[in-house]
Order: C-alpha cells, then structure tokens, then sequence
C-alpha cells in the first residue's frame, strides 16, 4: 500500500520543481541560446539585412514572465505554509517548536499617561501628526 501511495502522488511533489525548471530552460533558451543561433544563421546565410532577435517571451508586454512569476511565487508560498503548518509530505522537513501555553489568569494592566505627547517631528523639520491612542491590552 505504501508503494501505491508513492506512486499515487509523484506529480503532487514534483510539479513545483519542475515549473521552476521549465521556467529556467525557456528563459535560457530565449535569452541566451536562441539569439545566439539567431547571429549564426544570419552569418552563415550571409543575410544582407541582419536582424536582432526578439525574445518570444517578452511579446504580448511579458505576460508570461508575469503568469510565471505568480504561479511560482503562489507554489513556493503555499509550500512555506505546509512546511510551516506540518502537512509537508517528506518527514525529514523541520517544523516549528509547539507554541508555549499562556495562561490568562494573571491580566497585565498598562497605565496610559495623562500628559499630552510630545511633537513628532516628521520629514523636512516639518510637525508630523500625533500619533492615535492605542487601546488597552
């Protein structure tokens, strides 16, 4: 059963690595390999009118680099909040200390001054403005 299980979920914890790696091979192609081609088939052809490559990810004003950028942005902030949350399917991850259990039968009062604070000073010299009260804790 466990073999089943294994088998069952390799593409829920592959799929984040491997849209990061999809990621790389395309700006690496687009960016670095293919405008090099790009220079050698125009030499090699000897082309009258050279022409510069335009990378095909950046047309249509970079909407897959943003698309990209949230999906993995979104994967690799929901993958902190299961390794934060315990749900991480390899054991080995660390996790958090259990929260300390506090008690509330002793209440801290706070006393609030009666003086009026002083004048912030904000930017340019210029009075900033005073601060709002903050409620009793």
């Amino acid at each position: 059963m466990a073999d089943e299980n294994k088998d069952e979920d390799w593409m829920q914890k592959k799929w984040r690595p491997a849209m990061g790696w999809m990621y790389m091979v395309v700006c690496i192609c687009d960016f670095v390999v293919f405008p090099v081609l790009w220079s050698i088939l125009q030499a090699v052809l000897h082309t009258a009118n050279i022409t510069q490559w335009n990378p095909l990810t950046l047309q249509g004003a970079g909407l897959f680099h943003l698309a990209m950028g949230a999906v993995l942005g979104i994967a690799a902030y929901g993958r902190t909040q299961e390794k934060l949350g315990g749900s991480a399917v390899n054991a080995s991850t660390p996790s958090l200390p259990p929260t300390p259990n506090i008690s509330t039968a002793s209440p801290v009062s706070f006393s609030v001054p009666s003086a009026p604070a002083p004048a912030v000073v904000g930017f340019g010299g210029k009075a900033a403005p005073p601060t709002a009260p903050q409620p009793e804790l």
